[in-house]
């Protein structure tokens, strides 16, 4: 568990200027994707939907109720 806690560590560092410009890295990078891999665009939305739920649910969770 000493690679979580060191990444712990060090992503408590990031402030919001950090976090923003890597947001949008992972958007670009997912539009690369997209791009090279044509085919990803042709799965059904529904299997979209269930990945965003299920990545959602522990953000939301801490949001909301973890106290």
């Amino acid at each position: 568990m000493w690679i979580l806690e060191d990444m712990t560590r060090r992503v408590k560092k990031f402030d919001i200027f950090d976090v923003k410009p890597a947001q949008v890295v992972a958007m670009f990078f997912a539009l690369i994707i997209a791009k090279l891999i044509p085919d990803i665009m042709d799965v059904s939305i529904w299997w979209f939907v269930a990945v965003l739920v299920i990545c959602a649910i522990k953000p939301f969770y801490v949001f909301w109720f973890k106290q």
